[in-house]
């Protein structure tokens, strides 16, 4: 179990503003809107934007993953039983209530490890952390700035990031080239030593190994024995078509090195889209507003509309169009692995700002033939309308 002392502090789900039983869709759809709100781009020089979101950040690390919000439910459920607090075991009334319980005040240190040993999976807070066997790599984060067209179409591109990378010299090993690390004779590899205290058992680190598990004799000279170093790498990143404005898409394995022979962490790669001169989006679907004349609208007829891979499209309109109207232009949307999206063509009827004596003309002599007003519903009485 990879509980931190913040999940038994924390209510991730009050956090999102989402029920303990929201679906992971309903999860997600509230990070994003909340990510959005409070990012730091958005909200330069504010303070608590950018410290709410990192606090949203961190409840979706937990309950956006399904295994890890599993976890998480399963810590704050035997909390609850049991009677753990922020403060420790039990509040002011002993474990669970009972004559006789026990009130551990145990502090950021302490919380994990004493849990730990009393579900017998060793000591894995803060202070253990370090050691005790394998240890999954942090997840980063990075940011990517894209075009509209590439966000739509999808794209193939590299990320340069520093950031901890496994150590190129000793491949991780945090021994010199040549040497290997010996397993530890004072834990026997555990990374941990159990001291039994009767019904609990409390589980520290090794101070021989300092948690790790091995010895090293003779270190890395690039690292110096933590298999780590921190150095310049490049990401390749394959985004799929649709990519959306604020989007966060996981690459498995791609984040910080594990330790101890751990797996590596995820690199959470948020993507922001530049907009477009002519299209916006709707889902899968693209929209365009495109002007018509009058003689257009009226008449009908039909017009060419652009389309986002630089083609035309014909659209025909209909007399007595509106101005306004939505017209849709079928599978010249966003296509994804899934769904093809359409092209909604929003026209608008264009008056002109002056005119020729012939237009002049034309315009009056429609004037004079037309004998309905289109106010004339206005001045009828509530009864005659």
């Amino acid at each position: 179990m990879t509980a931190q002392r913040e999940w038994y502090e924390k209510d991730y789900y009050k956090i999102l503003g989402v029920s303990d039983t929201a679906t992971a869709k309903e999860i997600t759809k509230a990070y994003r809107k909340l990510a959005r709100e409070s990012h730091p781009d958005a909200n330069p020089g504010n303070d608590a934007a950018e410290n709410r979101f990192k606090d949203v950040s961190a409840a979706y690390d937990v309950v956006g993953d399904d295994a890890k919000r599993k976890e998480y439910d399963e810590v704050r459920r035997l909390g609850a039983a049991g009677g753990f607090g922020p403060g420790g075991f039990g509040g002011g009334g002993g474990g669970g209530g009972q004559p006789g319980g026990f009130n551990f005040n145990v502090g950021s240190e302490g919380l994990g490890d004493l849990l730990g040993g009393m579900f017998g999976r060793g000591g894995r807070g803060r202070g253990a952390s370090a050691g005790a066997g394998p240890q999954r790599g942090d997840d980063l984060e990075a940011s990517l700035t894209l075009e509209f067209a590439d966000a739509a179409h999808g794209l193939t591109t590299a990320l340069h990031l520093t950031s901890d990378a496994q150590c190129s010299t000793c491949n991780g090993s945090g021994a010199r080239p040549g040497t290997s690390p010996r397993t530890c004779s004072q834990c026997g590899g555990r990374g941990v030593v159990d001291d039994n205290q009767g019904f609990f058992s409390f589980s520290t680190p090794c101070r021989v190994c300092q948690g790790r598990g091995v010895v090293i004799d003779s270190p890395c000279s690039t690292c110096r024995g933590g298999g780590v170093e921190r150095r310049p790498r490049e990401v390749n990143v394959r985004l799929p078509a649709g990519v959306a404005d604020g989007q966060r898409i996981r690459l498995k394995g791609r984040g910080g090195p594990g330790r101890n022979g751990g797996p590596a962490g995820d690199l959470l790669v948020e993507c922001h889209v530049h907009p477009h001169a002519l299209f916006g989006r709707d889902g899968v679907n693209l929209t365009i507003h495109v002007p018509i004349t009058f003689a257009e609208a009226a008449l009908g007829g039909e017009i060419e509309v652009p389309t986002l891979d630089g083609q035309r499209v014909t659209l025909r309109i209909k007399h007595g169009t509106q101005t306004g109207s939505r017209h849709r232009v079928k599978g010249k949307g966003i296509e994804t692995a899934k769904h093809t999206g359409d092209l909604i063509v929003t026209v608008d009827v264009q008056v002109p700002h002056s005119l020729t004596d012939e237009q002049r003309e034309a315009i009056e002599a429609l004037a004079a033939a037309t004998t309905v007003s289109p106010r004339s519903h206005l001045f009828q009485s509530p009864r005659e309308a």
